[in-house]
């Protein structure tokens, strides 16, 4: 302890005997920072204040000028293309929802569009919600998607100060390793911490193991922990001992509790948590298997780049057989195959690299690491047709489309596609003709609905209702798939249109 610890024994003492007036005790969802698990939709509303001492509240002071939170972004206008005034003419509360529910799992051209209107800098949104409405929700689809860094990142540009915001940034903290520098700012600033729990565990990670003890003594007495808290406090603070048995694992962790599992020796598995708890599985103590699987669940959402996927798959040989070793070893055959620009041995292992992609929804993260180089190979005409496909989701799907020449009545309209002219290409099946109608006549298939929002200058409702409608269409239902790409057509998001639909026509349905 501390040369001075009983004074800091007196000041927590006293801290919490003041918050026991001022609080009603804190629930069990109080301290699990809803940010990762919080159901996708979301009731429309502002974020709900915590209080943590009855002092007067701090009177903060910025200039008139200072920009507002839901104006922070990490992507200026002149890099995304959309107007500053996206957000302009929509309430808060109703954006906010929409943001929550948007799919993670969907077509990776809309989950990049999707990161853009996470990440723009644009013009806050009028309405009567507190400001900070729309960045919370913006940070939780982040943190939906996995996108630690990004959420982190846009966290630091808006000031982790308030009490919302903190509780993102000590989540993200938890999850990539980097606790000890969020306890630091909990501790300077102690009555930012978002619970009793986080302000225990942040007093033992710096050492002052006798005031984390009397915090939770006292908050026991208060009835500020349940028994499973307590359980795991105590674990935690090594008040129990280990044969006391095994905790039970909790069914809906959060990052902290998650954390404190790992540190008493009873680390959870992250495949079946949210997708934020697999950037725990990225850092150094992990082993290569959970690393393997962690990078996939990643890159499949954007939250990682295709090249991580390829540096993990290689950093060493497989070391066994069957389920992810086996998809690693035919990513391994297939590279070599590809450094050696042998065209047989490229023939015999893309089919099954190939199927082992799209058993992961990884195809368009592959197709961007090798379709260009692929195109560029002498194949045989089997493979040159797998190959003219999967160059189709490759960043430069508009130069193969126009070196290709397909033989089939599907490969032509994919080639018509990628070059945004298929009024003379025959449409086979639902999708392709859904796809078509978009592209023949964007502005006649716009509903009134979309029309509306396009005259109200409510682009950014738009633009989410637009994922939700493609989005059901990657996932079997076509019958909106149109309006969708239409709406994004019509606004100047060609680009984003053709990967959509081109993904649509070749890509497994989703979910």
């Amino acid at each position: 302890m501390s040369s001075n610890g009983p004074v800091v024994l007196a000041f927590w003492a006293c801290a919490l005997a003041g918050m026991a007036a001022a609080e009603t005790p804190l629930s069990s969802i109080d301290w699990l920072s809803d940010s990762v698990t919080k159901p996708a939709v979301a009731p429309p509303g502002p974020e709900p204040e915590i209080t943590t001492n009855a002092l007067p509240e701090e009177i903060s002071v910025k200039p008139l000028d200072a920009p507002r939170l839901d104006s922070v972004g990490l992507l200026a206008p002149a890099v995304t293309g959309l107007p500053e005034t996206l957000w302009a003419g929509s309430d808060p509360r109703e954006l906010a929802r929409l943001i929550r529910a948007a799919r993670a799992d969907t077509l990776p051209a809309v989950q990049s569009l999707l990161y853009t209107l996470m990440l723009a800098e644009l013009d806050p949104p009028e309405g009567e919600a507190k400001d900070g409405t729309v960045l919370l929700a913006r940070l939780d689809k982040l943190l939906d998607l996995g996108a630690l860094d990004q959420a982190q990142a846009l966290i630091e540009r808006a000031g982790p100060a308030n009490p919302a915001l903190f509780r993102r940034w000590f989540d993200v903290a938890l999850l990539t390793g980097h606790e000890d520098r969020a306890c630091v700012a909990m501790l300077a600033a102690p009555g930012i911490a978002p619970t009793f729990s986080a302000r225990i565990f942040c007093l033992a990670r710096g050492n002052d193991w006798n005031a984390a003890v009397l915090t939770l003594e006292t908050a026991k007495a208060l009835g500020y922990v349940s028994p499973e808290e307590d359980a795991l406090l105590a674990r935690f603070l090594e008040l129990d001992q280990p044969e006391d048995g095994a905790l039970p694992s909790p069914p809906r962790p959060s990052p902290l509790v998650f954390r404190m599992m790992e540190a008493i020796g009873e680390p959870l598995s992250t495949p079946t948590l949210p997708r934020a708890f697999a950037q725990a599985d990225l850092q150094f103590s992990a082993g290569w298997k959970a690393k393997i699987e962690a990078t996939e669940r990643l890159v499949a959402t954007g939250a990682l780049p295709p090249n991580r996927l390829l540096g993990i798959y290689t950093e060493r040989k497989p070391a066994a057989s069957g389920g992810v070793w086996d998809r690693v070893a035919a990513v391994q055959r297939f590279d070599v195959a590809m450094l050696s620009g042998d065209a047989d041995r490229i023939a015999a292992t893309l089919p099954r690299v190939w199927s082992e992609m799209q058993d992961m929804g990884l195809e368009v993260p592959f197709a961007r690491l090798y379709g260009e180089q692929l195109m560029r190979i002498d194949l045989d005409a089997r493979t040159r047709k797998l190959g003219f496909r999967i160059g189709l989701l490759s960043d430069g799907y508009e130069t193969i489309a126009a070196r290709s020449d397909p033989d089939t009545t599907a490969g032509m309209f994919l080639k018509g596609l990628a070059q945004g002219a298929v009024a003379d290409q025959t449409a086979l099946g639902p999708t392709a003709l859904a796809v078509k109608e978009a592209f023949v006549d964007a502005p006649a298939t716009l509903g009134p609905a979309m029309t509306a929002y396009l005259r109200n200058g409510q682009l950014g409702e738009a633009l989410l209702h637009a994922i939700d409608l493609i989005s059901e269409g990657a996932r079997g239902d076509v019958a909106d798939v149109t309006e969708g790409l239409a709406l994004l057509r019509h606004v100047g998001l060609e680009d984003v249109a053709r990967r959509a639909a081109l993904e649509l026509l070749i890509l497994r349905p989703r979910g």
